[in-house]
């Protein structure tokens, strides 16, 4: 199948060609390479005149495509690095396969076969290429059908990677606990809460600065890759929860994962210490409650000041300075 697009509106739809004008890091590359909105975009082309997605844009397709099919389900990273291993991130690549006796085609070489395989059988319907086979070289198809086939895969022996992590044991040690599933914000908090995180400047700041995109944002890890909320996440999330109305409902717990939601933690456990604030029927004060919560109500001396409220106000002085607003830990 010889085909060949000269620009980037020649392979999207009207609305993800709006997509890819809307992500900021897309836009700027655009700009500067002297593309303008409204016009039609180049496609890049390497020294051998053959075109290719930057990084950038693969990173945004992948984001666009895994938000909009696989969310919380792929990691937009693995289908970039998938991508760049099996074609170079090159549009026109065709390798026929000895074995199967099928072409791959296109960015993350997919056969026609395996495309046409998952529309009948799993329901990857969204773009029929039944009757043009050629839009597999769109990049917008090529990734859709390639994230599928990924997915399917990963079911196939019963486990799914919530990360490229587990595609490359040689790299990073697997991890099969909780902590080590915790990778998107977007995996535990609804769509609502996102967006009141989004909505605040210090947040869009701390998460532009480092690559996250909507629908994809990781929780950051430290050096054991435990996952933890920066001073600003912890702040912009209390400061949202602030919102809701009381009675102890807005968050429903079905099971201990749940918890694992920032809001829905952080709303429990205010509500304790909202109990706290009036145990056996008394009025009590911050000392009383910070040590409570902490060591346990039947564990608090009111004689003496415990170790547990001097951490606190040792942690307090963090959050009252914006300047000190700097990476760090709290531990989900």
């Amino acid at each position: 199948m010889a085909i060949s697009f000269k620009y980037w509106d020649d392979c999207l739809d009207p609305e993800d060609m709006q997509l890819m004008w809307a992500d900021p890091h897309v836009s700027k590359e655009w700009v500067d390479a002297g593309e303008g909105p409204g016009q039609k975009v180049h496609l890049s082309r390497d020294p051998d005149g053959e075109a290719y997605l930057t990084q950038t844009e693969m990173m945004a397709v992948a984001a666009i495509t895994v938000h909009r099919h696989f969310k919380s389900q792929l990691d937009p990273y693995m289908i970039g690095a998938l991508a760049e291993i099996a074609s170079g991130r090159r549009l026109f690549v065709d390798n026929y396969d000895r074995k199967t006796k099928e072409i791959k085609v296109g960015i993350m070489q997919v056969t026609i076969e395996v495309a046409q395989w998952l529309g009948r059988e799993l329901g990857y319907k969204y773009y029929d290429i039944e009757e043009d086979a050629n839009l597999l070289y769109w990049p917008f198809v090529n990734v859709y059908f390639g994230a599928a086939y990924a997915k399917w895969l990963f079911s196939c022996d019963d486990k799914q990677p919530e990360s490229f992590n587990d595609l490359t044991p040689n790299l990073l040690a697997n991890s099969s606990s909780t902590e080590g599933q915790l990778i998107y914000w977007d995996s535990k908090v609804s769509e609502v809460d996102m967006d009141a995180m989004w909505s605040q400047p210090d947040v869009i700041k701390e998460w532009t600065k480092s690559g996250e995109r909507r629908g994809n944002v990781r929780f950051s890890h430290d050096s054991k890759r435990r996952p933890y909320l920066s001073r600003v996440e912890v702040k912009e999330a209390l400061a949202a929860l602030a919102e809701v109305d009381c009675g102890h409902r807005a968050y429903t717990v079905s099971s201990v994962d749940d918890l694992y939601n920032p809001f829905a933690s952080m709303y429990f456990g205010a509500a304790y210490l909202g109990w706290l604030s009036q145990y056996e029927g008394r009025e009590r004060s911050h000392e009383f409650i910070v040590q409570a919560y902490l060591g346990g109500p039947e564990n608090v001396s009111l004689q003496e000041t415990g170790p547990f409220w001097n951490k606190f106000l040792e942690a307090l002085r963090l959050y009252q300075d914006p300047k000190k607003e700097q990476a760090s830990c709290c531990i989900l």
